[in-house]
């Protein structure tokens, strides 16, 4: 007798939603040397399969947030070598907000089938991931999609969806995965689903031999030549060992030496790599040093450094708690995580300030709401709850034979946003630039992980990006999200090499929440087609 889908029972206890976690938790990157992103394609499927049966909503969430714990803690394990309890606090909280698509799949089971809510996740999970990522309290580095980040022949498409395309596109071969599966338990076909996810690996490899062969993208485009400054300061230790002037030093002696071997239209050093405010009239005297030894560089310098901003009276009106009060100038104040270029010409300073915050370590989300909630800030040395930026600067030098150049800078967790680093190309910047320091995750995969999520940005936009980190990985990366140039972490190295400059705009740079929003009218239309069929089929009982 031919068994249907309802004969079969989802497996008891909880081995497949384990399964899952440690599937999704090693198919993100890691280190170099371990390549294990194919498992994303199948990641899902355990736990989807351990779903089919009728459960509790306690039973429910307890195999999902089980299996979203796992993936969450050996994805990001890491971040508790800077900061433990913060590091607790991201596994435990991002595995809650992971659990989000799947109650609204338990929610469209309910009210519709299994089959109805399996091919309506994909819709759910980039909705949720999109709406998710633009909250202050998220720490969206879990995005699906950032899962392939290595996979460079694979995700070429991103420049049509981005990164949320990817994240489709595994979730429907994860779909489609287990609803084969189902059909072969009940010895009905599968030819049209084998072929569908024969056809989902063709597709993105196609897409990209179209891309490869570009004429448009392939033509010689204007470069400028960036110096990369890795210094390696521990950033544990930079406050103990160095006093402000030292690690000035540092930087100068190293940019010596590096202009001296190679002529750079940019000067690169990371994040915070200028440890205290500079523009500060109090610190004038740094500031016009800097100024001299940029002009005797010959070429622009773009440093990460410290930002201090008064205000009046008149100005916090109302909202003094959202600044900090220096009693002796009996002045309002913000410090930001901020990032300066400073030009060989007379040119005041331009200025960037660091617009997304990592919650808890730098900003406290939504204490302009609640004031009492910056005594929860998990302060790291030379971070403490900064301002958060208003303005999308870019930046514009002058190279030496005379061309001008506009760029932009995200700063260390920023290159994470789709969105935000779209929006800087779309207003003007010919190449990105990131700085960073993640020397607080030590030898972890951290750092490795991080520097694969921003080829991401190139691809997406296709830009090229000089990738300039305190203790590494300093890079350097080209429109096809290939890295052609790299420093080692852990070393005091400078690295010189051309980076394009291009003008075109993708489709996805020009429409970067496209694919998200559609995905969201989808999920509400869906939820709303499950509860009016639950009420009709009520009403004819």
């Amino acid at each position: 007798m031919l068994r249907t889908p309802e004969a079969w029972r989802a497996p008891a206890g909880y081995g497949l939603p384990v399964l899952s976690g440690v599937l999704l938790g090693v198919s993100f990157p890691t280190y170099p040397f371990i390549r294990l992103e194919l498992l994303a394609w199948v990641a899902l499927v355990p736990l989807l399969i351990s779903l089919r049966g009728e459960f509790s909503f306690r039973s429910f969430f307890g195999r999902v947030y089980t299996s979203m714990l796992i993936f969450c803690a050996i994805s990001l394990w890491w971040v508790s070598l800077a900061t433990l309890p913060g590091g607790l606090l991201t596994v435990f909280v991002q595995a809650v907000c992971s659990t989000v698509p799947f109650l609204l799949f338990f929610v469209s089971k309910k009210l519709r089938s299994y089959r109805f809510a399996l091919f309506s996740l994909p819709f759910i999970w980039v909705a949720w991931e999109w709406l998710y990522i633009g909250q202050d309290l998220s720490f969206g580095w879990l995005v699906f999609g950032n899962s392939q980040a290595l996979l460079n022949r694979m995700i070429q498409y991103a420049d049509v969806t981005g990164v949320w395309g990817v994240s489709f596109w595994l979730l429907c071969f994860n779909v489609l995965a287990v609803d084969a599966w189902w059909r072969f338990r009940v010895r009905k076909k599968v030819f049209i689903h084998a072929a569908l996810l024969a056809v989902m690996v063709v597709l993105p490899l196609g897409y990209s031999s179209v891309v490869f062969t570009n004429d448009e993208l392939r033509q010689t485009r204007p470069t400028v030549k960036v110096s990369l400054i890795q210094p390696n300061i521990d950033p544990f230790e930079k406050w103990k060992k160095y006093s402000s002037l030292d690690i000035m030093h540092i930087y100068f002696s190293m940019t010596d030496r590096a202009v001296s071997q190679n002529r750079p239209d940019l000067i690169l050093w990371p994040e915070t790599a200028i440890p205290f405010y500079i523009l500060d009239e109090r610190n004038r005297s740094y500031y016009d040093l800097l100024k001299t030894r940029v002009k005797h560089w010959g070429g622009a310098l773009l440093s990460g450094y410290s930002d201090i901003v008064y205000y009046s009276d008149e100005e916090v009106a109302g909202n003094e708690f959202l600044y900090k009060f220096n009693s002796d100038d009996k002045r309002y104040y913000q410090t930001f995580n901020a990032s300066l270029l400073v030009g060989t010409g007379e040119r005041e300073p331009q200025v960037y300030r660091k617009m997304k915050l990592v919650p808890f370590a730098e900003r406290v989300p939504y204490m302009e709401y609640a004031p009492w909630l910056d005594n929860f800030t998990l302060s790291l040395a030379g971070i403490s709850s900064w301002g958060k930026g208003r303005d999308m600067t870019i930046m514009e030098f002058t190279t030496a034979s005379g061309e001008k150049v506009k760029t932009s800078n995200a700063i260390c967790y920023e290159s994470i946003f789709p969105g935000l680093v779209a929006g800087f190309v779309s207003r003007g910047a010919e190449f990105l630039t990131l700085v960073t320091n993640d020397g607080w995750y030590e030898k972890s995969y951290g750092p490795y992980q991080h520097a694969a999520i921003a080829r991401f940005r190139c691809i997406e936009n296709r830009r090229s990006m000089a990738r300039c980190a305190n203790t590494g990985v300093s890079l350097f990366i080209d429109k096809y999200g290939r890295v052609y140039a790299e420093i080692p972490w852990w070393e005091r190295r400078s690295l010189a090499a051309d980076v394009e400059r291009n003008i075109m705009l993708t489709f996805y740079t020009r429409h970067p929440d496209l694919l998200p929003k559609a995905a969201t009218v989808i999920s509400a239309f869906v939820l709303l087609v499950a509860l009016i069929g639950r009420v009709v089929t009520r009403g004819n009982r």
